[in-house]
Order: C-alpha cells, then sequence, then structure tokens
C-alpha cells in the first residue's frame, strides 16, 4: 500500500459508522477534507434485525477499512485518532463498531473516542455546506428532531414522540411490498397521486407518526396506492416543516440545515424550501453522500471533538444505545 505524502500538522481520523444497517469507514482532516468515505450497505428484504446486521457488519469491517485505507493512499500508523458511532443505536452493531474501533486504537497506540450519532449529522452538515448557526431538520429511520445550537449544547426543540419519520415510511413499504428502503418507491409513486385526508398529529412542538402509518396503510386497501403515498408524504413533511417553521422562530436562526437519510427526499426538500422563503431563512442541503450514515461523519466529529479537548480511557468508551443529542456537550463551538 502506497502511503500519502502527510502534509506538516496534519491531523487525520478514522471514523467507524455502525448504528443500523449500514456500515461505514471515513477518513477525514483537520482541515475538514474528506480523503475516503465507503459505506456497504446490507440488503433488506424485511426490515432490519438486529443481530443479522451486527453479523454483516462484523464480516465485512476488517476489508472496509483496508479499503478505505488504500483509497487514501495511507497507511494506520499515519493517522491520529480513532472515532466510532457511539450511539444511539441498535445495540448490536454498535457494540460491533466499538469493538472494532477499540481492537484498531490499541494495537496501533492511537487515541480513539465514541461520538454521537446525531450530533455527527449535524457537523457533517455544517461542514459541506458551510452553514454558521442553523436549525437542522434531522430525519432519518431512527430519529426525527428539530435541533439548534444554544449554551453549549444541541437544544431539541421538537421530536417524534413514537416513531421516526424514516421508520414511518419503511414500514409503509415493507408492509406493501414496495421494497426496503421504502423511500425511494414511495417517493416515485407519490408523484402521481392526489392527496386523500390522513392524520395530521403535532402535539405541541413533538410530532407522532405512527396513528398516521396506520390509516395509511388501511387507506391503502380501498384507494390508489399512488393517492395514498402522495398523501402520507405531504401529512408527514406538514407536520415536520410547521414543527421546523416554529422552532426557526422560537431559536432566531436564520438557516435550516437538512440532515439523515431522508432527507435526500426532493418533495421534503421542496416544502422546507417554500417555508424558509417565507421566513427569511436559507434551506442547506448537504451532498447526498452525507446525508445518510457514513463514517466521514463520525470521523469529523472525531476531530472537531478531539481537538477541542475531549478525551475517553478506555473503559469510557462503551455504547449508549438511547444516547440522546441534548445530552453531548458541544466543546467545539
Amino acid at each position: 500500500m502506497g502511503s500519502r505524502a502527510k502534509q506538516d500538522a496534519e491531523f487525520l481520523c478514522m471514523g467507524i459508522e455502525g448504528t443500523a444497517e449500514k456500515l461505514g469507514v471515513g477518513i477525514v482532516s483537520d482541515s475538514g477534507e474528506i480523503l475516503v468515505n465507503r459505506v456497504k450497505h446490507m440488503k433488506l428484504a424485511e426490515g432490519i434485525h438486529p443481530s443479522e446486521a451486527a453479523q454483516h457488519h462484523a464480516a465485512h469491517l476488517p476489508s472496509l477499512v483496508r479499503q478505505a485505507l488504500e483509497e487514501a493512499g495511507l497507511e494506520m500508523r499515519e493517522l491520529s485518532l480513532i472515532a466510532f458511532s457511539r450511539g444511539p443505536g441498535l445495540g448490536p452493531c454498535l457494540r460491533v463498531a466499538a469493538v472494532a474501533a477499540r481492537t484498531l486504537a490499541l494495537k496501533h497506540r492511537l487515541p480513539l473516542l465514541g461520538v454521537n450519532h446525531c450530533v455527527a449529522h449535524i457537523e457533517i452538515g455544517r461542514l459541506t455546506t458551510g452553514a454558521e448557526d442553523p436549525l437542522t431538520v434531522y430525519v432519518s429511520g431512527g430519529n426525527t428532531q428539530v435541533t439548534a445550537f444554544a449554551k453549549g449544547r444541541y437544544r431539541v426543540f421538537g421530536e417524534t414522540i413514537d416513531i421516526a419519520l424514516g421508520n414511518c415510511i419503511d414500514q409503509f413499504a415493507r408492509e406493501l411490498g414496495l421494497g426496503m428502503p421504502g423511500g425511494p418507491a414511495v417517493e416515485k409513486l407519490a408523484k402521481k397521486g392526489s392527496y386523500l385526508p390522513l392524520p395530521y398529529v403535532v402535539k405541541g412542538m413533538d410530532l407522532s407518526y405512527s396513528g398516521l402509518l396506520t390509516a395509511a396503510l388501511r387507506l391503502a386497501e380501498k384507494e390508489s396506492l399512488a393517492d395514498v403515498c402522495f398523501s402520507l408524504q405531504e401529512t408527514a413533511f406538514a407536520m415536520l416543516v410547521e414543527v421546523a417553521e416554529r422552532a426557526l422562530v422560537q431559536a432566531e436562526k436564520r438557516e435550516v440545515l437538512l440532515a439523515g437519510g431522508v432527507g435526500v427526499n426532493v418533495r421534503l426538500q421542496e416544502m422546507l424550501g417554500e417555508m424558509c422563503s417565507e421566513q427569511g431563512a436559507e434551506l442547506l442541503v448537504p451532498p447526498a453522500e452525507v446525508l445518510g450514515d457514513n463514517g466521514a461523519m463520525i470521523a469529523w466529529l472525531g476531530v472537531l471533538s478531539y481537538l477541542a479537548g475531549a478525551r475517553q480511557r478506555l473503559e469510557e468508551t462503551q455504547v449508549r444505545q438511547r444516547w440522546r443529542t441534548d445530552e453531548v456537550d458541544v466543546l467545539w463551538r
């Protein structure tokens, strides 16, 4: 393997992402350069089985690490830090990523940091879009949150109280045999549909998607699938945009950052963009390759955290399945 010419005082972090069905390895420098960002997708038939996803990660992690190093033209000894997704996420998957990261760090005598998956989405979004102080709308299979930075942490202004937006769409698609993940199929069908009434549930600043899912599945038994897909998207997204709009005004931000895998949906981008225009704010959407779960976001948060003074002993790197966004001290801002 050829060695990449390392610039003076360059700090390089390898990030390992393994919270759910995607396995990622990325390498990022302290200047924000993404040297490599490799993602291995697990084939899904009927949703994510945590033990099967963990087996997938364990089987593919060694080769993914080697491929990332080769693509970046690096050797392990040239790295400065190993970071991994400590949580939130599926326990078996998190543990595979953690064990791999600990093993690499110990073997090559590198410092180790476990970082928050949700905060990593925010920071890779800020890096790739140039956002300075945004309201973040974070939507994925496992998380739906509207957050903004205030007094040293990313505060949650609104969130789902049951299932995440991505989970709602995926479950709908799975029950109707549209394939997994369900987002692309639902988005495609929705372009041909018309609106049918569905439950719209916003409770204060929080969202509830479980009733919407149940109602959409029942509606699909008697109505056009295209119409139901359109209605599901419009209702679910409108709920989210309503909460985001109120949070934008409350937090007094002028940027809205879209984060998470559901953020690739063009209709969601349109609706958020319209809201931002009305409020005099700017919508910022990261490149598709960093919207979904990936290793570069873990590496970049590792860089930010470590250079801001964060340190962890090995015994402090246990996984945290329910590690909330607003529990993380944001030392770098």
